[in-house]
């Protein structure tokens, strides 16, 4: 089997089963984004090795589940009412992360002091950065799917009915906008990806960095760009009727740019520590960290767009 053959297969599964878990959310997709994060902290962190650094695996993925099950607040909020009911105290959001956070640094920096692996300074910086730059910000996207609870979501100014408040149909329409932003950020992701890889190879001239990536071209980077904010438009006629025709070129524009920015940045990491692809875990594609590293700055934008712009 070629290696064209390889990644044809495994994107004609995973594809559909990313959008399948993307559209549902809810729990199934807070266990999807563990697992990819989970996944692509253990190779940063295998990455680090080649530079010295001893980071404790276990250590960094418990705190990188924790972070981003503080952003998974409503549905474990939902869960622990169920189990004691409403009268228990429980943490806002940003006190959720923020127990979490400084707990993982001091529980990082403890269990340092029982280890004899390499240096303590590397390891706990090395440590704190990968949960920080991976699993925060890959957390960051079960915030975006969260976003579109009724709690959270503004439903009087897209409704204009207190009703929708207690609406079943309105709030599930109202979730269904969450997956389907999602997975407009998957899809401008992939042809941004796509195009910017056809754009270089038929009109490509101008290096972007080489330095980091000597074949990346100014001109495919801006064919990718235009690829992104046309799919993010494209995407708010057929699905996204909460963003207007600005907001979702800016959508666009956040893929066009940090997408193609986290790709540039990984590939610094793999030059640094003198690897090609981060794992060879899926065939034909690489390492989790390399199939997920646009997303991993695009996420944390997206998120940050949406929840103090279009929804203040």
């Amino acid at each position: 089997m070629t290696n064209l053959q390889r990644r044809v297969i495994v994107a004609a599964v995973g594809v559909p089963l990313i959008l399948a878990v993307s559209f549902f959310g809810d729990v199934l997709f807070f266990l999807f984004i563990i697992l990819v994060s989970s996944l692509a902290l253990r190779e940063f962190y295998i990455l680090s090795e080649a530079k010295g650094a001893r980071p404790s695996l276990p250590v960094g993925i418990v705190i990188g589940a924790g972070i981003t099950l503080a952003f998974f607040h409503g549905g474990l909020q939902r869960w622990v009412s169920g189990l004691v009911g409403d009268s228990f105290w429980f943490p806002t959001q940003p006190q959720l992360f923020l127990i979490v956070s400084i707990c993982g640094v001091l529980l990082i920096m403890l269990v340092e002091l029982f280890r004899t692996k390499g240096s303590a300074m590397a390891n706990i910086g090395v440590a704190v950065v990968g949960f920080m730059y991976v699993s925060l910000f890959l957390a960051t996207l079960v915030g975006v799917r969260e976003l579109f609870l009724p709690l959270d979501f503004p439903m009087m100014r897209y409704f204009q009915s207190e009703s929708s408040f207690f609406d079943p149909e309105r709030i599930r329409e109202v979730y269904r906008w969450g997956g389907y932003t999602v997975i407009t950020v998957f899809v401008c992701i992939w042809l941004c990806d796509t195009a910017a890889y056809f754009a270089g190879l038929g009109f490509g001239r101008h290096k972007l960095f080489p330095r980091v990536s000597p074949n990346k071209t100014w001109e495919g980077s801006i064919g990718g760009f235009v690829a992104a904010v046309g799919a993010a438009i494209v995407m708010k006629i057929l699905l996204l009727d909460y963003l207007t025709f600005v907001q979702a070129g800016i959508v666009g524009g956040i893929v066009g740019i940090f997408g193609q920015l986290g790709d540039l940045v990984e590939s610094l990491l793999k030059r640094d520590a003198g690897v090609k692809d981060s794992s060879a875990i899926i065939p034909g594609h690489g390492g989790v960290f390399d199939r997920f590293d646009s997303l991993i700055l695009v996420a944390p934008i997206v998120y940050l767009y949406l929840d103090f712009v279009v929804f203040s």
